[in-house]
């Protein structure tokens, strides 16, 4: 039997100060690539604002003829917060700020159609809304965005028979989603 004899070559240690390096090269490209200001790069720091402690979102209003929007809407809204932000709702006396918003448009657009029937197969629910989120302290406004809009694609043909209600939600849910990132720190 043979005994193994032990490689005391210089291969083994280029490869552990390789492996070293790339260690070293990689900490050093993430830390750099980190910063602790957000709108300086990737950060580690909270996104949203700590001096807000609390939101008001009254009901928004309703300028177009589908009805209800504006319920579900700020529904959506306040769970969307509570679930994503460290802040709290409080009524609009006592809350740090207040978002406020209309629903200024809906629509329906046709995606696609079928060729024997002329049915619609697809379809898209697009609302369009109008916000502005204002700090009640010293009045001013923190975002303001006029035209946001989002839209959900929905199958309204005989065989799957999706209901426009559910586009419509689907799009208010994908709305309040995009607002309250909207409201996190500037990046």
């Amino acid at each position: 039997m043979r005994n193994p004899i032990p490689n005391t070559g210089i291969q083994p240690v280029i490869i552990r100060l390789l492996i070293i390096s790339f260690c070293v090269f990689l900490i050093a490209a993430f830390a750099t690539g980190c910063a602790t200001d957000p709108s300086q790069g990737y950060s580690f720091a909270n996104t949203f604002d700590d001096s807000i402690k609390s939101v008001a979102i009254p009901l928004f209003r309703n300028e177009t003829t589908s009805r209800g929007l504006e319920v579900q809407l700020t529904e959506s809204l306040i769970k969307e917060l509570q679930l994503r932000t460290p802040w709290h709702i409080a009524p609009t006396d006592r809350a740090d700020t207040t978002l406020v918003g209309v629903i200024t448009n809906t629509g329906l657009v046709a995606l696609s159609d079928d060729p024997q029937t002329g049915l619609v197969q697809e379809q898209a629910a697009r609302i369009t809304i109008r916000f502005e989120w204002r700090d009640n302290r010293s009045g001013d406004i923190i975002v303001a965005r006029d035209g946001y809009s989002a839209s959900s694609v929905f199958s309204p043909s005989q065989n799957v028979g999706d209901r426009l209600e559910r586009g419509q939600r689907s799009a208010i849910e994908k709305l309040a989603h995009d607002v309250i990132s909207q409201m996190r720190s500037s990046w």
